[in-house]
């Protein structure tokens, strides 16, 4: 008896690699407000000074050995990286984190000089080789996952606390999770593979109010720190970081599209309703080949490809010019991922009904994308849900009544 096996590794995503010049950028950005009781931000600042191995620090004559995962430094300095305006708010912060048994650390010199020990350290982070060793300017360490949430139910989360916990939760290129590959997206990992998200599960997460959530995240994509791709209804919002892959990998920022986002996340597209049907189709010529409208090119400006879009004569949900306008939607998303034949002037874009029943408001088509200059051919497949603004409703409504006195 034979047997064909297909093997695949399954990874688990335990701890993420933070690098020390992002967390000390972040704090020196006044901008970004500190002040809130989960204390993510303090603690992963003094994990940014902890040792990898063993060193040691000579203060007026004496020496003194810091293992790994401690550090010694003067208190002065250390309000600097929290911010705070006395040295007595630094003990108070240093004092709540030990109550909460997340350090141990010990005052030398008359109070002038701190030495802090980060507890459970030698779990997520080990010791570097001395082939892979870095500067203490260069430094990173390894956050685990875990411990973020832990911090999130403790309280009211600061601004700062929020960026470090959508950086923490950022994901990208991962074929899991959808939308991924259009950026570092942020999912906190709930089961859904999808990273739209609303406003009640973050005020909850982060411990402020549904406004103050939406403020705060308004403000940080002025900022610069993320970009907000929000679809209405009831779809939620997907939130993509910003300077994430030049921190994180040394590659290039990547350009977020809402239309290239929709696509990826099975989000239908909006197409506004025309007023005038008569002057949409006055916006096409007829092609050679086909008795089929497609669009004209007047303006180059505006449109610099000039498409042939074939949409068939026999869906009744959806209107033709509607149709032309999503396919065109459609075309210029996949031109952002690089398909060739979206740019090209020759290409001709033949859309095919697969399954039209008005009754589930599904229509399922088929879009053939072929490009003689590049002898490429494509296909894709879209599903189309009509959903009617409310003013137009009763006028659906008043045709569907009269359809259905109408049949026998």
């Amino acid at each position: 008896m034979h047997y064909q096996l297909k093997a695949q590794q399954l990874l688990t995503y335990s701890r993420i690699r933070m690098y020390r010049a992002f967390l000390e950028r972040l704090a020196a950005d006044q901008n970004v407000r500190t002040n809130g009781e989960s204390h993510l931000f303090y603690f992963m600042m003094l994990c940014s000074r902890a040792n990898f191995r063993t060193s040691r620090v000579v203060i007026d004559g004496i020496c003194y050995a810091v293992a790994s995962g401690e550090w010694l430094m003067p208190v002065k300095d250390l309000a600097r990286l929290f911010r705070c305006k006395t040295d007595k708010s630094t003990i108070a912060l240093l004092e709540a984190m030990q109550a909460e048994k997340l350090i141990t650390f010990t005052l030398l010199h008359r109070g002038r000089y701190v030495k802090y020990k980060i507890l459970n350290w030698h779990q997520f982070n080990t010791a570097v080789e001395d082939t892979a060793s870095c500067t203490k300017e260069d430094g990173f360490f390894f956050f685990p996952y875990s411990m973020v949430n832990d911090f999130m139910g403790k309280g009211k989360c600061s601004e700062m606390d929020i960026v470090l916990d959508l950086w923490i939760n950022a994901i990208y290129c991962d074929r899991h999770i959808a939308g991924s590959a259009e950026g570092p997206v942020v999912y906190f990992r709930n089961g859904s593979h999808s990273p739209l998200i609303s406003y009640d599960p973050l005020c909850t997460r982060w411990g402020i109010s549904k406004s103050t959530t939406g403020r705060v995240l308004r403000k940080l994509q002025e900022l610069g720190y993320m970009e907000l791709v929000a679809f209405p209804g009831k779809y939620g919002t997907a939130i993509y970081m910003k300077n994430y892959l030049p921190t994180m990998f040394e590659m290039p920022e990547m350009v977020i599209d809402r239309d290239n986002v929709a696509l990826s996340l099975h989000i239908e597209i909006q197409v506004s309703a025309c007023r005038n049907e008569q002057e949409t189709e006055e916006n096409f010529v007829v092609s050679d080949t086909e008795n089929t409208p497609v669009p004209a090119c007047h303006n180059s400006e505006k449109s610099p490809v000039c498409e042939q879009i074939v949409v068939p004569e026999n869906i009744r949900c959806v209107p033709k010019s509607h149709l032309v306008k999503i396919v065109r939607e459609v075309v210029r998303a996949l031109s952002l991922q690089k398909y060739a034949c979206a740019s090209c002037a020759r290409a001709r874009y033949i859309l095919s009904l697969l399954s039209d029943d008005c009754k589930r408001k599904t229509i399922l088509t088929e879009l053939v994308m072929e490009c003689p200059s590049q002898k490429t051919y494509h296909r894709f497949s879209l599903e189309i849900t009509p959903q009617p603004d409310e003013e137009d409703l009763p006028d659906r409504l008043a045709e569907q009544k009269e359809g259905d006195a109408g049949s026998p």
